[in-house]
């Protein structure tokens, strides 16, 4: 017998894809039903290598999936799940539309219920795998924790939103695991060592809400992600909490009373108010032994004649060590002007103490006329305050974050309230080679080496004691120039005129040049000896380099005018 011939677009890429109309088709689901399975199960598009072959044939952009995705998701029990909501919508609207009450309210008893239990575990086999997803998990629920009720936020959503990143804000607490911090445009960005990994998120400011325009966001999207995170980041929190032994839910570790408990609220509504203002320790399992007990200390490895990347890692733990302890000993009051929530988490994070106006917010732990508090964080000019104490620091909230990013307490003088602020550099850029580099990068370099740094502001004048130094140089050097202006005879002039040896820097400028001129020549052969179509890629890197210099020179000069105090030059408008 002869060989069976195939049929057309039966093997390769043609048979590895299908595009969206099919995979409808074949798991007989609606788009919105298809796309939420879709991100519950973390299966997105694809794209093939020949977009025509994959297509069978067919031109133009399509949505396509891998075969064996859309064979994973026939197998899926949700889908049952989804076509029983359906029937339940059905009954329900046909029972309002009858005006029958009685019906309506039964069949809205027997509403069916979703689970994604097993999503996670089948998602995340290990734990370490659902810590390193946690970056957009974390950001989206601090969003929804801060949205207010509305169409695409009902209250169940934004209300658990608000209970799982308040358990893990206290888990970072407990843990001391807060790492760097940053202000933006967009919100406030943490990063944290959650088990051996870096987690980073972002929380939005604390602003008035504008909902988006029609078509822009869609909130039912967001919103099928939001349920799978519920999950992913209350199964999280379970774990985290049992690993310091703390107990979940989480409980006060203290009895805490106030005046506002014997109104008429409950007491299980005023613990929830005091768990969310962060301001008090939890409650552990009994026999548990504290955090701070507990110190690991890393063991003396004899590696192969590298010892400096084991002082280089001792060097980090001791840096992390003094971050953890930053701030013990502190007290601090914030003022009812400042982001509240953002400073009791760096503070408290950081081993401090924090209060405020208890008519703000529940949680406050003592008053401003306490005596024992060491700063008081404003953010409004002096005059204003009030009463003001000789025996604290008053400060603006950006000493608190700058602190965390150079793990050093830094020098109030430069964050009195009126002050102008040093620049706040962020610690996540990651720098390129010919970017132009600020001179505050560089003791931001410094200071997480361990070295004692001390911020400068563009455009200020120099202390007393920098001018001092300055003259003191200048004043040596004077006295070095005129210790070598001395008279000598005529006859030893022309013995010392003999025995000068004169320096080659003619010869060592020539052979400068020349090498200058090879490296100049090597590559114009080198890009005469390109290949076509590696040429126009090459140029394009080189035009990014010349680009990136450019703008480097462009801001160190505009750096330099600003440090002189010359106004800018205004370009001539043709």
């Amino acid at each position: 017998m002869g060989n069976k011939r195939l049929r057309k677009y039966s093997k390769g890429e043609a048979a590895r894809f299908i595009t969206r109309t099919r995979a409808l088709r074949k798991l007989q689901l609606s788009l919105n039903d298809f796309r939420k399975l879709c991100i519950l199960k973390g299966i997105y598009p694809r794209e093939p290598r020949n977009r025509v072959r994959a297509q069978k044939g067919q031109h133009g952009a399509k949505t396509l999936y891998y075969v064996k995705d859309i064979r994973f998701l026939s197998h899926e029990p949700l889908m049952l799940k989804f076509r029983e909501m359906k029937i339940f919508i059905r009954k329900l609207q046909h029972a309002l539309n009858k005006n029958n009450k009685e019906a309506a309210l039964r069949i809205e008893g027997n509403r069916p219920v979703f689970k994604l239990d097993h999503l996670v575990k089948e998602r995340y086999p290990t734990f370490l795998d659902a810590i390193r997803d946690l970056d957009d998990c974390l950001s989206l629920c601090f969003l929804y924790a801060s949205l207010p009720k509305g169409k695409g936020a009902p209250v169940q959503v934004t209300s658990m939103a608000r209970r799982l990143t308040t358990e893990f804000m206290h888990y970072i607490i407990e843990a001391k695991a807060l790492r760097k911090v940053f202000i933006s445009i967009k919100g406030i960005y943490y990063q944290a060592e959650v088990k051996g990994q870096l987690v980073t998120w972002v929380v939005p400011h604390s602003l008035g809400y504008k909902a988006p325009d029609r078509g822009e966001v869609d909130l039912r999207v967001m919103k099928t992600f939001m349920d799978f995170y519920t999950y992913l980041l209350g199964f999280v929190n379970f774990r985290l909490y049992h690993s310091l032994n703390l107990i979940y839910p989480p409980k006060l570790g203290l009895s805490y009373e106030t005046e506002s408990s014997k109104s008429e609220r409950t007491a299980l509504d005023l613990e929830n108010e005091t768990i969310a203002s962060l301001s008090q320790p939890l409650a552990k399992t009994p026999g548990a032994h504290s955090s701070e007990e507990e110190e690991i200390a890393m063991d003396d490895f004899k590696l192969n004649g590298d010892t400096a990347k084991l002082e280089e890692m001792k060097k980090e733990m001791e840096l992390t060590k003094q971050l953890q302890h930053l701030f013990d000993g502190l007290k601090f009051y914030a003022n009812r002007e400042v982001p509240r929530e953002s400073l009791v988490f760096i503070i408290r994070s950081c081993g401090g103490q924090v209060s405020w106006d208890k008519n703000i917010y529940e949680g406050a732990t003592f008053d401003e006329n306490d005596e024992t508090v060491t700063h008081q964080i404003v953010d409004r000019p002096l005059g204003m305050i009030g009463k003001q104490f000789m025996s604290r620091y008053y400060i603006q909230p950006q000493w608190v974050f700058d602190c965390v990013n150079y793990r050093q307490l830094l020098p109030v003088e430069d964050y009195f309230p009126g002050a102008t602020l040093p620049p706040h550099i962020s610690p996540f850029v990651v720098e390129r080679l010919g970017e132009y580099v600020p001179p505050e990068m560089e003791t931001l370099k410094a200071a997480k080496a361990g070295e004692t740094v001390r911020l400068t502001v563009p455009g200020a004048k120099k202390s007393e004691d920098e001018s001092d130094v300055e003259d003191t140089e200048m004043e040596d050097e004077e006295v070095e120039e005129h210790e070598s202006d001395v008279d000598i005879s005529e006859e030893e002039a022309s013995k010392v005129a003999k025995m000068k040896v004169k320096p080659g820097q003619v010869e060592r400028v020539d052979k400068e040049k020349e090498k200058a001129q090879e490296d100049r020549e090597h590559k114009r052969f080198g890009e005469m000896l390109m290949k076509r179509k590696h040429k126009r890629l090459y140029r394009n890197i080189m035009e990014t380099k010349r680009k990136r210099a450019n703008e480097a020179r462009y801001l160190s000069r505009k750096r330099e005018q600003a440090e002189e105090g010359k106004p800018k030059k205004k370009k001539r408008v043709q």
